[in-house]
């Protein structure tokens, strides 16, 4: 009986860390055989377990809500911008990180309000020192003003349309990157995922006359396309090291790492941007182009201080996501709002919706489904598992 209560203690380590354990029940008893006997203990677990399931989803959901509703608003505005009249590159990039001082007063109130120690932390080591962080938010913040410059030049060039459908590709990209990285498995499902994400890009690669809605000359398209294919794999690189700095460097699951994760790397990526404009000279057309704005000054300044918090509710949805599930799992939540942008880019932008297209979104969103039915899968099978372990410890 001794050898069946010692399996159990370790199945309900596994499974629920945070429930106190059977050593600490029998301090606090007296008695070694009063948690054995114990029947409310199993109840007690699935209740505690349904609790936290109920709290994730609530995170998830929110999270992806300011993802998709982010990154929608933001791209649009960032296709405005340049039809309108804007035409510097390095500022289209520098509004893509440079709101975050507004994460400022929400990272103030979580901390007064909810100390660390109070939240969860994924290993029990020592905090992180200040040289390992600073490398972190070093490292991700060049990369990630590179990837902007990337985005910038391939919304400058591309439809919205074309832009929001190859970016759908940094879910094949993170797939790739997530099973090198942080060990996700490639299931068949997954892999048919990336072969259809495969196939829309190139479908969109091979369409004729598709500069021909941007009014760009042909070369001209082929660096927008592939400088939005190169920023979907950056992108997605970025994801899955994001992923690795929280499981091996910062090793905290709260929401002030959240928004410290966003803060600073895009700090970094600002003072690069800031840098770029002065050394590019782009600083001596601002104010013309601000003058020549074809909706007024207000409305310049405006589109590109609202592009700024999107981006910002956008990257915060990113990392949240990241750390209550997988870097995969965020690409995935991604890829479902850029079907959505195309539909809107015909209403306001008048992009064509051509044959080819359609076929592409079709594709990206069987691709989506497919990784999402894999994840139901998974999510089944934790479920049983689960469900058999509270079974055999009621009966034991």
């Amino acid at each position: 009986m001794g050898e069946i209560q010692e399996v159990q203690l370790q199945i309900r380590c596994k499974l629920y860390p945070h429930l106190p354990t059977l050593s600490s029940c029998q301090e606090s008893a007296g008695v070694q055989g009063k948690v054995a006997s114990d029947e409310a203990f199993p109840t007690k677990l699935r209740s505690s377990n349904r609790i936290r399931q109920y709290n994730w989803w609530f995170r998830v959901i929110l999270y992806a809500f300011f993802l998709l509703s982010g990154q929608a608003v933001a791209t649009l505005l960032g296709r405005l911008y340049y039809d309108k009249g804007g035409s510097s590159k390095w500022m289209a990039t520098l509004v893509q990180s440079s709101g975050f001082p507004v994460l400022f007063a929400p990272l103030f109130i979580f901390k007064v309000y909810s100390p660390e120690s109070s939240s969860t932390v994924i290993t029990s080591k020592a905090s992180p020192s200040v040289f390992a962080l600073t490398l972190v938010y070093l490292s991700l913040g060049l990369m990630f003003a590179g990837d902007n410059m990337m985005y910038s030049n391939g919304l400058l060039y591309l439809p919205v349309s074309t832009y929001s459908l190859l970016c759908a590709t940094q879910l094949a990209f993170n797939a790739i990157f997530s099973y090198f990285l942080n060990s996700q498995k490639l299931t068949p499902f997954i892999f048919n995922s990336l072969v259809l994400l495969t196939i829309s890009a190139s479908l969109l690669a091979a369409e004729p006359n598709s500069a021909d809605t941007t009014k760009v000359s042909k070369g001209k398209y082929v660096i927008g396309f592939l400088c939005t294919l190169g920023a979907s794999a950056g992108y997605s690189l970025l994801l899955s090291l994001t992923q690795l700095a929280f499981q091996k460097v910062i090793k905290k699951e709260t929401i002030t790492a959240v928004l410290e994760m966003q803060i600073f790397p895009s700090l970094v990526a600002t003072c690069v941007c800031v840098v770029g404009i002065f050394a590019s000279g782009d600083w001596k057309h601002l104010k013309k182009e601000m003058n020549e704005y074809a909706e007024g000054k207000v409305s310049y300044v405006m589109t590109l201080v609202w592009t700024a918090i999107t981006w910002q509710i956008s990257s915060v949805g990113t990392v949240g996501l990241i750390l209550e599930a997988t870097s995969l799992f965020t690409n995935v939540i991604s890829t479902l709002g850029l079907p959505i942008i195309p539909i809107f880019a015909v209403i306001f932008f008048h992009d064509k919706l051509s044959g080819i297209k359609v076929v592409a979104m079709f594709l990206s969103l069987w691709g989506f489904v497919s990784y999402i039915y894999q994840h139901y899968i998974d999510n089944g099978k934790t479920k049983e598992t689960t469900t058999d372990v509270d079974l055999k410890e009621e009966k034991l």
